[in-house]
C-alpha cells in the first residue's frame, strides 16, 4: 500500500479495513514509520507506539463491520493538554514535564469510544501562549512545507502531524486562532466550534472563555467525522450547551448544493487590507472568485469593534490566565524548586523555574490588569468592548450566512524571526482573535500557495452553533479546488 493510504479519507480506510486490504496494525505502523522518519519536525512530545499497535492488535481479531463507527481503527493525535489517562500531559511546559494524568479528558474519552487508536500528543506552545509554536520547553515544532519556517501555534504539533502525514487527524484548541493559524500554515483544514459545543473537561485552561477544542484534518469528510465523534453537551462541562448536534458527515453526503448556494457571504473588506502580505490577499481575492463561481452572493458587511480585538484579547486572555495558572504553585503538582527556604521561596522558585518567558510574560499582564485599582481600567472596559464585537457579528449575521476572510496577514515566518518582538508575534491572530471573543465557528480552509509555495488558508465565521453551513460551504470549495486539499507535505 506504500504511502498512498496517506490521502484516503477516513471513510475509504475503514472500507479498507473492513475489507482486510489493510489492517489496523498495519495502518498503525505505516503512521508509525513516518513518525520516525520525519522525528525533525518535532511534532510530539509522546509518542504511544507499543500500546496502540496492541489495541490495533485487538481490534483486528475483533473486526471491522459497517456498524461500527468510522473512526475505529483511524489513528489520531491530541495536542498536548487533553488528559489521557495514565499518560504524561506537559502542556509542553517544565512545570509539568512529568505530570501524569489521573483520566480522561470527555473528548479523549469519547474518542476511546469510537474506538480510535490515539497514537501520541502533540507538542505545542507552552500552556497553548503562542502563534509559532517557538515557545515550548521541548524545542520548536518546524513546518513540513519548509523546515526553516514556524508551524504556527499554538496547535503546530497537531498541524504539522497532519500535514505531514503523521496522523490521520488531530485535536488542537483553539484560544484566539490556535487551530485555525497552524492550519493555514501548514495546510490543512481546522475547525474552531462554537463556544459550548465541545467539552473542555479535562483540557488543561489558558483562558476559560475563550478555550475551545477543534479537529484539525486534511479533507472537509475527515474534519466532519472528527467533529461528529466528540462534539456535544458534557455534564462534566457546564459551559457546554444541551442544544442538540447535527451530525454533518450524513448531511455532506446529501446532495445539498441548491440549497447552499442561496446562502450570502459576507466580505469585511474594509478590515481585511490593511497590513495585509500581497500574496495573501491575492488568494483572498481568488477565493472570493470561486465562491461566485458556486453560484453564492456576497455582500459587503462591516465590523467596526473588531479592530481592538488585539486590544482587547490581550486584557482579557492574560487576565483569566493568571488566574488559572495560579494552580501550580509548587506545592500539589508539578515541578517544585529544590532549594526553598519558605512558602515564597517555594513559590517564586517553582514557577521561576517551570514557566517559560511567554508565559510569564502573559502571567504578569494578567495579574496587572486583575490587580485593584487596575481592574475597572482594564478588565471591566475590555469586557464592554468584547461585547460590541459579539454585538458586530450579530448585525452582520442579518445580512449574511457566513463571512469570508483570511486566516493570518502573512504567511508561516522564519523560525526566530519574531521572538525578539512580542506584538509582532501577536498580530499574527489579528483576523481570528475577534472569532473567539464572539464565541461563533470559524472553519479554516487550505485556499492557495504563496510566491514561495507556502500554504495560505481562508476562514469561515458562521452564527452560533451553525457549524454545518460552514462544513457545507467548504466542502462545495473543495470539490472546486482539489489540489489545495488533502495534502501531505512531506513524502
Amino acid at each position: 500500500m506504500s504511502n498512498s493510504f496517506l490521502t484516503a479519507s477516513i471513510p475509504a480506510l475503514a472500507k479498507l479495513l473492513r475489507d482486510k486490504k489493510i489492517s489496523a496494525k498495519e495502518l498503525c505502523e505505516l503512521y508509525f514509520n513516518r513518525i520516525k522518519k520525519h522525528k525533525e519536525l518535532n511534532a510530539y512530545i509522546s509518542i504511544f507506539e507499543k500500546e496502540s499497535l496492541l489495541q490495533a492488535s485487538l481490534l483486528d481479531r475483533e473486526g471491522f463491520s459497517e456498524k461500527d463507527p468510522l473512526m475505529k481503527g483511524i489513528p489520531v493525535s491530541l495536542k498536548d493538554l487533553f488528559m489521557l489517562s495514565g499518560t504524561r500531559t506537559t502542556c509542553a511546559s517544565k512545570i509539568l514535564e512529568n505530570y501524569i494524568a489521573p483520566y480522561d479528558a470527555t473528548i479523549t474519552k469519547r474518542l476511546k469510544e469510537k474506538k480510535a487508536i490515539i497514537v501520541g500528543k502533540n507538542n505545542m506552545d507552552e500552556f497553548a501562549m503562542g502563534s509559532s509554536n517557538e515557545y515550548s520547553y521541548f524545542g520548536p515544532v518546524k513546518n513540513p512545507w519548509d523546515t526553516t519556517r514556524v508551524s504556527g501555534g499554538s496547535s503546530g504539533g497537531s498541524a504539522t502531524a497532519v500535514s505531514a502525514g503523521l496522523s490521520q487527524i488531530s485535536f488542537g484548541t483553539d484560544t484566539g486562532g490556535s487551530v485555525r493559524l497552524p492550519a493555514s500554515y501548514t495546510g490543512i483544514l481546522a475547525l474552531k466550534p462554537t463556544y459550548g459545543r465541545m467539552s473542555r473537561y479535562g483540557v488543561i485552561a489558558f483562558a476559560s472563555s475563550l478555550d475551545q477544542p477543534g479537529p484539525m484534518a486534511r479533507n472537509v469528510h475527515d474534519l466532519a467525522i472528527a467533529y461528529d465523534a466528540v462534539a456535544g453537551f458534557d455534564k462534566n462541562d457546564a459551559t457546554t450547551s444541551s442544544k442538540k448536534t447535527e451530525n454533518v458527515y450524513e448531511y455532506l453526503l446529501q446532495e445539498n448544493k441548491k440549497d447552499l448556494v442561496k446562502k450570502t457571504i459576507g466580505i469585511p473588506s474594509s478590515f481585511i487590507k490593511e497590513g495585509v502580505d500581497k500574496d495573501v490577499i491575492k488568494v483572498f481575492e481568488e477565493s472570493l472568485a470561486l465562491i461566485k463561481k458556486i453560484g453564492f452572493k456576497t455582500v459587503d458587511i462591516e465590523l467596526p469593534h473588531t479592530k481592538y480585538a488585539l486590544d482587547v484579547y490581550y486584557v482579557i486572555s492574560p487576565g483569566e490566565a493568571s488566574a488559572n495558572l495560579s494552580r501550580y504553585d509548587g506545592i500539589r503538582f508539578g515541578h517544585r524548586n529544590k532549594g526553598f527556604k519558605d512558602l515564597e521561596s517555594l513559590y517564586r522558585g517553582s514557577r521561576g523555574e517551570g514557566f517559560g518567558e511567554e508565559v510569564k510574560r502573559r502571567i504578569m499582564l494578567g495579574t496587572f490588569v486583575l490587580s485593584a485599582g487596575y481592574y475597572d481600567a482594564y478588565f471591566a472596559k475590555a469586557a464592554k468592548v468584547r461585547t460590541l464585537i459579539k454585538t458586530d457579528f450579530e448585525n452582520a449575521y442579518k445580512k449574511c450566512d457566513a463571512i469570508l476572510m483570511p486566516v493570518s496577514p502573512f504567511t508561516a515566518f522564519k523560525l526566530g524571526e519574531k521572538m525578539a518582538s512580542p506584538l509582532s508575534m501577536y498580530l499574527s491572530d489579528i483576523f481570528t482573535i475577534s472569532v473567539n471573543l464572539a464565541a461563533v465557528p470559524s472553519l479554516a480552509f487550505p485556499a492557495g500557495f504563496s510566491s514561495q509555495n507556502l500554504p495560505i488558508g481562508m476562514q469561515l465565521i458562521g452564527k452560533h452553533f451553525d457549524e454545518k453551513t460552514l462544513f457545507g460551504i467548504t466542502r462545495l470549495i473543495e470539490m472546486e479546488k482539489q489540489d489545495c486539499f488533502n495534502r501531505v507535505s512531506v513524502e
